[in-house]
């Protein structure tokens, strides 16, 4: 099977990080061979996987936001639909070489797709979802229509920026501009300069990257004394409304950003404040118990342990501190959070880790514990995390998988499904246990950085 394998050259910068963070931190050639066939069988089934809930998806839905899997039927986020899963899923379509399905979508969005609608969208959403779907697509295809829809959109985004500080507002209506919401998170607010910063690099227009620059540094400027940021914050004051800090959902990207725009754009400002938070995070907010390492949370001025929840969310950092080249931390994360999903069969979105308990007791088909173990797996090459890959795939296909499609679960112990198949699980769960298998030539993480969204945006400039 042809693979993709991109040609543009490593930059300096980045191959003598991957040198000096760990030996370990680098691409290996090629999957072991003697188990090149069990993997490439493995691929195979996810992608099959994959057909199977986008099948689902064209017969009850096409043409609308989500499938709903237990009713046959469509959710659209809005008033008009926005193709979100589509577009979403149109890069993993690409990677998995489903290309009539691919072609079909592309034709899709590139015909229908419109942001010209008097609707305001949540711009978090909106922008790792749709601005990095196009991006990436258009990366992956060439089809500049995808890169025209990416451009208008951005535009049409940028009103949020228009607050006091420069952090943006939740939400804006993409024909007027006006915005709303003015009480966000450090995830909302700092997790855009990968997709902004991106479209300023390919249309040369430097407005998109310096709004979401000037956002990141807005936030990590009112981090605490002692170096960690909280969970709620005011865009027009500039004022904490909630000082519980974590790794957790509403913070998690704004760190994960921190990194990646480092590593994407050589954005030393990114280092400095990656580094620095990190430290922060690892000194305060992690918890070394006899179960193993977690993290929990924490009150941002003082350090004291305010909480013990870990969940579904938190479950992306063994990955991210496995591309930041801290291996060993890595490793021992992501054996807790594979114990909380082997604990119930599936893992619920949040569990409190003291006793192993649930605290909410959904799954949503997040995929964030199977980033970790492919960021492992390629980094390390250890057969573990295939292991791990094997019992994701088994556990999704046995609990979540109907006859439409796939659907998530109201109750992890009972197993019991919703009528809900997000876009997500299309263009992250599916694709990141596929490249968890797939040959490493398949994609070169020295090559760009995965959204946080998994589209993976390249380093063509």
């Amino acid at each position: 099977m042809q693979r993709i394998l991109f040609s543009f050259a490593v930059p300096v910068l980045l191959a003598c990080w991957l040198a000096q963070n760990s030996a370990t931190a680098q691409e290996p050639a090629t999957q072991p061979s003697e188990s090149a066939t069990a993997n490439a069988d493995m691929s195979d089934r996810v992608r099959q996987e994959f057909l199977h809930a986008w099948d689902g998806y064209k017969k009850y839905s096409w043409g609308h936001d989500e499938l709903k899997p237990l009713t046959k039927s469509y959710r659209d986020w809005y008033s008009r639909p926005l193709l979100m899963t589509p577009v979403d899923a149109l890069d993993t379509m690409i990677l998995m070489h489903l290309t009539p399905q691919a072609d079909e979508a592309r034709e899709l969005i590139a015909s229908r797709l419109s942001f010209d609608q008097d609707i305001y969208v949540k711009n978090f959403e909106i922008t790792i979802r749709l601005l990095g779907g196009l991006l990436s697509s258009y990366q992956l295809s060439g089809d500049k229509r995808l890169l025209d829809l990416a451009n208008d959109l951005g535009h049409r985004l940028l009103p949020v920026f228009n607050s006091p500080t420069g952090m943006p507002y939740v939400k804006v209506n993409l024909k007027t501009g006006a915005v709303r919401n003015p009480d966000t998170n450090p995830a909302e607010v700092g997790t855009l300069l990968i997709e902004f910063g991106t479209l300023s690099k390919l249309t040369g227009n430097p407005v998109y990257y310096d709004k979401a620059k000037r956002a990141l540094v807005e936030v990590y400027n009112r981090r605490s004394p002692i170096g960690l940021v909280g969970s709620g914050i005011n865009v027009e004051s500039g004022k904490w409304t909630n000082p519980t800090s974590h790794i957790g959902g509403g913070i998690d990207s704004f760190y994960e950003y921190l990194l990646k725009s480092w590593l994407l754009f050589d954005d030393k400002d990114s280092k400095q404040m990656w580094d620095a938070s990190i430290a922060a995070i690892n000194k305060y907010v992690a918890d070394p118990t006899p179960g193993g390492l977690w993290y929990g949370q924490v009150d941002m001025n003082t350090g004291k342990r305010v909480g013990t929840d870990f969940g579904a969310l938190d479950a992306f950092f063994p990955g991210t501190l496995a591309l930041s080249g801290d291996i060993d931390r890595a490793r021992q994360l992501e054996d807790s959070a594979f114990k909380m999903w082997t604990w119930f069969g599936v893992e619920p979105e949040a569990i409190d880790y003291s006793n192993m308990k649930i605290a909410y007791d959904g799954y949503a088909l997040r995929p964030e514990i199977i980033e970790s173990a492919f960021y492992l797996h390629r980094f390390t090459h250890d057969p573990k995390y295939l292991g791990m890959g094997h019992t994701f795939y088994g556990s999704l296909v046995k609990n979540c998988r109907n006859d439409v499609a796939y659907a998530a679960l109201k109750n992890v112990e009972k197993k019991t499904q919703s009528d809900e198949m997000e876009s997500f699980f299309l263009a992250e769960t599916l694709k990141y246990l596929y490249l968890l298998f797939a040959p490493s030539n398949t994609l070169d993480l020295n090559r760009g950085v995965f959204n946080t969204e998994a589209h993976f945006i390249q380093r063509t400039w």
